[in-house]
């Protein structure tokens, strides 16, 4: 039997169910996170979803538009026009004429966006704290590693 024709997880110590669990495993770590992630981030008053947009903006170099920012963040235009709604409305961004095309709208952080970001930037390092706590260093090296190679599994595992 060659190699190609092997089943999903057989060869491996523990096999097909072992992948499964792992699967699950790594469900019930993600769920887990989303909840300690809102809850450091009730505080703030804002959440997951535009904690993603206004870190998004941020990495723009200059103000985007909110079709880069629907293409950035992988959802539709009419998900991001809620966004930024709800987010202009406690002034953490606001809407600009484009300079150059004054019918294109921009997406810019304001003050209390920019200050908003470093709040955010402590309530995810405690969160993080929060799901790492039961590791030692040199596991959350190794988890580091492991997750580094699921998340950029390079050429032949890519999708």
């Amino acid at each position: 039997m060659s190699t190609s024709a092997v089943p999903t997880g057989a060869g491996r110590p523990g096999g097909p169910d072992a992948d499964g669990l792992l699967a699950e495993q790594l469900l019930r770590l993600t769920r887990r996170l989303h909840r300690i992630q809102k809850r450091h981030l009730e505080p703030v008053g804002i959440t997951p979803a535009q904690s993603r947009l206004l870190r998004t903006v941020a990495h723009f170099g200059e103000p985007p538009r909110m079709a880069d920012l629907a293409a950035r963040l992988e959802v539709v235009p009419r998900a991001v026009t809620s966004l930024v709604d709800g987010l202009e409305a406690v002034d953490r961004v606001r809407r600009v004429p484009d300079p150059s095309n004054r019918r294109v709208v921009r997406i810019e952080l304001t003050d209390a966006g920019r200050a908003t970001l470093r709040e955010l930037r402590s309530a995810r390092r405690a969160a993080a704290e929060d799901i790492l706590a039961p590791l030692t260093a040199a596991q959350r090296e190794v988890l580091g590693g492991l997750l580094s190679a699921l998340v950029d599994p390079g050429p032949e595992g890519g999708c």
